[in-house]
């Protein structure tokens, strides 16, 4: 069975299935959600259901899920880790803008500090790298905030293996959130040196996608044969794949929160894990 936590930063124990809040807002990413109290219920009911790795940024919405997981969850339960993440800037539903300057950068963890009711932000995380920006400036100014307490751990989203080691020069790395799942595998490369330095490798967009997963699709067949979903056998898949991965399935439904919770329960075999991986590779 897979391991069921993981020590963030070497001092954070989490478990590894969590949940991301980037769906309780409005289409497209923007204003607020259809039934904000519903979101917040969902929100109460993962941590219920022992989840205590809650994933948003303040581009969600904008300002619009940080606010809601402080409304919903503050105080908070003794363990609950929210990580948030900063550096795009919301013009519209679905565009997504970096900016990397410093004194922005400042501005955003000082205002995630204040929507989420926190003293301190267990993890933030720089969510894009801006190109016209240059990296050590960004992570000077989050290094600063980090060494005046404001942040304990810095994370870096959508980067390359380079990306990483020329942030770790500036600062400490404890956690990479690149898109992956058993169709989308492009950070492979990253994945491995994730799990070789010991740093969460946090996939977003965890479910599997396209033809293999539609109705019908070998991973559909192969998951109804073992009485689960598609999605419970993507984040099964995902936590059995590396020790160091923590999924952050989002949903605004607590009957699918429910669900995506027990994915933690399934149990293949090798043999079975191996027959997935081919069905993903044809």
């Amino acid at each position: 069975m897979a391991q069921s936590t993981f020590l963030l930063g070497g001092d954070l124990e989490i478990n590894r299935l969590g949940y991301g809040a980037m769906r309780i807002t409005g289409e497209g990413v923007w204003g607020p959600p259809k039934d904000p109290e519903g979101a917040k219920k969902v929100l109460q009911r993962a941590v219920e259901l022992g989840v205590n790795f809650i994933d948003t940024a303040d581009s969600y919405g904008p300002t619009v899920s940080e606010p809601l997981i402080g409304e919903a969850l503050s105080p908070y339960k003794p363990g609950v880790v929210i990580a948030t993440k900063g550096g795009l800037v919301r013009t519209g539903p679905m565009q997504w803008l970096p900016v990397g300057r410093p004194e922005y950068l400042t501005q955003e963890v000082h205002m995630s500090l204040r929507w989420l009711k926190l003293e301190r932000i267990d993890l933030w995380q720089l969510h894009r790298i801006d190109a016209k920006t240059p990296l050590e400036e960004s992570l000077g100014a989050i290094k600063k905030l980090q060494d005046d307490g404001k942040i304990r751990h810095f994370g870096l989203s959508e980067v390359s293996v380079e990306e990483i080691e020329k942030a770790r020069k500036v600062i400490d790395v404890v956690s990479v959130q690149n898109e992956y799942n058993l169709t989308t595998r492009k950070s492979e490369a990253v994945l491995e040196y994730c799990e070789k330095n010991n740093i969460a490798f946090i996939p977003w967009f965890p479910v599997a996608s396209g033809k293999l997963a539609q109705p019908g699709g070998k991973l559909d067949v192969f998951a109804k044969q073992h009485n689960i979903t598609v999605s419970q056998l993507s984040l099964a898949w995902l936590l059995h794949r590396s020790p160091v991965i923590l999924p952050i399935p989002g949903t605004t439904s607590i009957e699918h929160l429910e669900e995506n919770v027990k994915s933690a329960d399934v149990q293949l075999t090798e043999a079975e894990w191996a027959e997935v991986e081919a069905a993903t590779k044809d």
